[in-house]
């Protein structure tokens, strides 16, 4: 009999299909479905209110802010180590430390909104759908790339996406006419317009702010401030470091940069105030980043380590998230550990391809210039060597 009860036993289990420790204790808690937080509030200029000091957190959308910001944070540090391998050449802006700007900007519009940005784009590349892998082979100039391996660091577009732009302040009134484009397309879209704290102190911001609260833009002016430009602090290089009230006769409000939930109630407000026509808003984006200006800039000549680390340690975005849903018992600390391995097998995919896909070749470096113009000869480096453009 005991024979038999040990043999029934045995079958029993050798149909149970074991599943790993942590997925068990993760598929074993009782999760709660939503929670709801408190913000920090925003400052306002020239508006009588502004974003909601509360809001609401689903787990759902909470694991994906997570996995967005962990990818982006990972990304921008492989290709750190990608450029010190000469891998990466030319210039490279990492944005590592400033995940929860480009999640929470996404996180508050909708994915037919257009975005224009700086060179500090890659984080803004990937939220707004492009791979990894194509991010990553575009900064090693690899066919694969999002341009092809022609654009780099500083060029990479993809749809409702304009990039990307290496003069600095262009992409202000360049935003500027992408929302008139919206206006006159009359599809009730905005336009997000990212620069820096540098780029602030361009005449034509002040040229944009213009002619966008002229003709009543649907344009969202957003101030990437992340206290230095390239190596000179704000408060060293502007009269008034209150770049939310710059717009003078635009109203503005200054935001949280270091928190997912802030950032994206921000954008929901400033979205609808566009939407409901009454012009363009200014928000300004309170953020650090943990790398140099760029590559080139080891980032501790104008500032100390210590400070760094005092913001990785109280104030980094990852960690902030992270903490809130464990505490709210919205996700398991097993669960992100998941995560974070599954985004490192990610990432290592997408390098592998981005220092093995092939460079495009010499004969291509004249396509794609127009896309419905006939061939025409393209003047290279060498002037005994003639290219042809094709569409």
């Amino acid at each position: 009999m005991k024979k038999m009860l040990t043999a029934a036993v045995s079958r029993v289990w050798s149909g149970v299909v074991q599943k790993p420790a942590s997925r068990v204790l993760v598929a074993s808690c009782n999760f709660s479905k939503d929670a709801t937080f408190e913000i920090k509030k925003c400052d306002l200029y020239g508006l009588e209110e502004g974003p909601p000091d509360t809001t609401v957190l689903t787990r759902e959308d909470g694991l994906k802010y997570y996995r967005m910001m962990q990818t982006i944070r990972r990304m921008e540090l492989k290709a750190d180590q990608l450029y010190k391998q000469k891998f990466i050449r030319g210039f490279c802006h990492l944005c590592d430390g400033q995940e929860a700007c480009c999640v929470g900007l996404e996180a508050g519009i909708n994915p037919t909104d257009p975005v224009i940005t700086s060179y500090r784009a890659h984080g803004l590349c990937y939220t707004r759908g492009l791979s990894v892998r194509s991010i990553l082979a575009e900064l090693t100039g690899r066919r694969g790339g999002c341009a092809k391996g022609k654009g780099g660091s500083m060029h990479m577009y993809t749809k409702n996406f304009y990039g990307g732009n290496g003069i600095v302040g262009a992409q202000g009134p360049l935003g500027a006419g992408i929302a008139l484009a919206c206006k006159y397309k009359g599809k009730n879209e905005v336009c997000l317009t990212l620069y820096g704290d540098g780029a602030a102190n361009q005449g034509q911001i002040a040229e944009a702010y213009n002619m966008a609260a002229l003709w009543k833009l649907p344009c969202v002016f957003i101030c990437e401030n992340n206290l230095y430009g390239m190596g000179t602090s704000a408060e060293r290089a502007a009269a008034s470091t209150d770049y939310y009230k710059r717009g003078n006769f635009i109203p503005g409000l200054r935001v949280d940069g270091m928190d997912v939930l802030c950032v994206r109630e921000a954008t929901r407000f400033a979205a609808d105030y566009c939407r409901s026509e009454k012009g363009p808003i200014v928000m300004e984006l309170l953020t650090y980043r943990y790398h140099g200006h760029s590559m080139s800039d080891p980032g501790v000549s104008y500032r100390t380590r210590q400070e760094i680390q005092n913001v990785r340690s109280k104030s980094d975005p990852i960690m902030l998230l992270k903490n809130r849903m464990v505490d709210s018992k919205l996700a398991t600390i097993e669960e992100f550990k998941e995560i974070d391995v599954e985004v490192r097998k990610e990432i290592d995919d997408a390098v592998h391809f981005a220092t093995t896909d092939p460079e495009p070749v010499l004969e291509e470096l004249g396509h794609h210039i127009y896309c419905d113009n006939p061939p025409f000869e393209v003047r290279g480096t060498s002037q005994w060597i003639k290219f042809k453009s094709l569409p």
